[in-house]
């Protein structure tokens, strides 16, 4: 059943319910037959170019119906392919075309039949823009050392993660440690390995996989600056693959979305144009809050790839309704623990229910920092009868080789968003928050979060 289906149902919301992308005052052109757009450099520079697309009949949650499947060239050269899994309406698709000479340039879209679900029906091109950053703008440093993605073999073709978006930030310390000057992570629609869905919804609050895939340092003094990439196992190693000007060439190689330097020559290409962001004080799931219609896309993949349960059982690698879930972000420091949530609901002259977030055991938050986990309320219940939250805390066992695990801890430090996916898989925000300094014992015992209404 498609996402569409699921709306008229009452059941969902529709994927194509997004913000439409105002449209130029030129008509639109069919994209089965190319659609060249002309322009003209002032000077050299790196190019990203917003293409407002539609794919007229398209749902990303109905197989058959997915997306166009468009391929963009560059001065008669390829350039990159583009997946319309946005629906009907044209909506803006940012995408870097490279760095360009001054002078003119022209880039040509062309629908790839082969690649296009074969019930979608005509691509729409509404309107192109070209944005030029020569290399004194302030964007230049991290718009052209972007990476080139090479697609996993068999994503495109079933229309499985796919990359959304990809955001950058600047000056931060990564996972293992390293300090970047720029990071590059990647928000796909989902992972074909790795995470389970219901893990996924219980311990990060979404469905879709949030990758980080390439950084680079500062150089240090007389030294080249030093690139690394996030490979098979979660394996941080030195980039040593090819580049088209400054940008790394990455190949996406795992089903949980790590990649490698080498792979398949080929393998289709994206270029997604990436966001710079800052997320001190808040997760990275955050970038998705910011661009909310990937809640709808990705909740539309798990529909179709029959990952949406309403009987789904914890353990089974199924969720219910994505819209029946209560999604919270919280902030604190967690040492040698894990812990979980208690989302409090009171129906209407009812007494408090307490839903946690492991309903399997596996399901514990096991990170500090920011993060977010999530936990389903019965059907018919909304944000209105949510009604209090708890946390507990457990000590992790002993590591092999160690005697004994060392001394946990756990202090919540702040609840920065509760929310709930409304109609049109769009969150709303609770007003519920808090922030202090709150110890949790490690001993699984709830402690109430006095949260401020």
């Amino acid at each position: 059943m498609s996402i569409t289906a699921w709306q008229q149902a009452g059941k969902f919301g529709a994927a194509a319910v997004l913000a439409a992308f105002v449209l130029g005052t030129a008509p639109p052109l069919a994209a089965q037959a190319p659609a060249d757009r002309a322009f003209t450099l002032k000077e050299d520079g790196e190019v990203v170019a917003t293409i407002a697309a539609g794919c007229a009949g398209c749902d990303w949650g109905e197989a058959g119906r997915e997306a166009a499947v468009l391929e963009l060239s560059v001065d008669g050269t390829y350039s990159q392919h583009l997946i319309l899994s946005r629906g009907e309406a044209p909506v803006p698709y940012r995408v870097m075309l490279g760095r360009l000479t001054a002078g003119e340039h022209r880039l040509r879209i062309v629908r790839d039949e082969a690649r296009s679900a074969r019930g979608a029906g005509a691509a729409t091109i509404a309107r192109v823009a070209f944005d030029t950053f020569s290399s004194r703008a302030p964007e230049y440093a991290w718009l052209s050392r972007a990476p080139v993605l090479r697609a996993r073999p068999g994503t495109v073709e079933r229309f499985s993660d796919a990359p959304l978006l990809m955001y950058v930030e600047r000056n931060v310390a990564g996972e293992q440690g390293t300090a970047y000057q720029y990071q590059y992570t990647v928000i796909f629609t989902n992972e074909d390995g790795g995470t389970p869905t219901d893990r996924l919804m219980a311990t990060w609050g979404r469905t879709t996989d949030i990758e980080f895939v390439y950084g680079v340092t500062d150089p240090a003094a007389g030294e080249a600056p030093r690139e690394e990439i996030q490979a098979a196992g979660h394996k941080w190693i030195p980039f040593q693959g090819p580049r088209e000007g400054a940008h790394p060439v990455l190949w996406v190689a795992t089903e949980n979305n790590m990649v490698a330097d080498r792979g398949p020559e080929d393998a289709i290409r994206f270029a997604p144009a990436p966001q710079l962001v800052s997320l001190a004080g808040t997760s990275r799931e955050r970038v998705m809050d910011d661009n909310p219609w990937m809640y709808a896309v990705t909740s539309a993949e798990m529909i179709r790839e029959h990952r949406v349960d309403p009987q789904a059982a914890a353990g089974s690698g199924k969720i219910v309704d994505p819209r029946r879930y209560v999604t919270v972000e919280a902030c604190g420091q967690v040492k040698d623990a894990t812990l979980a949530l208690d989302i409090g609901v009171r129906p209407a002259g009812g007494d408090v229910t307490w839903l946690p977030t492991d309903t399997d055991p596996r399901f514990r938050i096991a990170r500090g920092g920011c993060f977010r986990g999530g936990a389903p309320v019965p059907a018919g219940l909304t944000a209105a009868d949510v009604a209090g939250l708890r946390i507990r805390a457990y000590a992790r066992p002993a590591r092999q080789g160690e005697p004994v695990a060392p001394a946990p801890s756990v202090v919540l430090e702040a609840v920065t968003k509760v929310f709930m996916l409304n109609g049109n898989f769009v969150p709303e925000v609770l007003p519920l928050s808090w922030k202090g300094s709150l110890p949790v014992k490690t001993d699984s015992s709830p402690v109430p979060i006095p949260l401020r209404h």
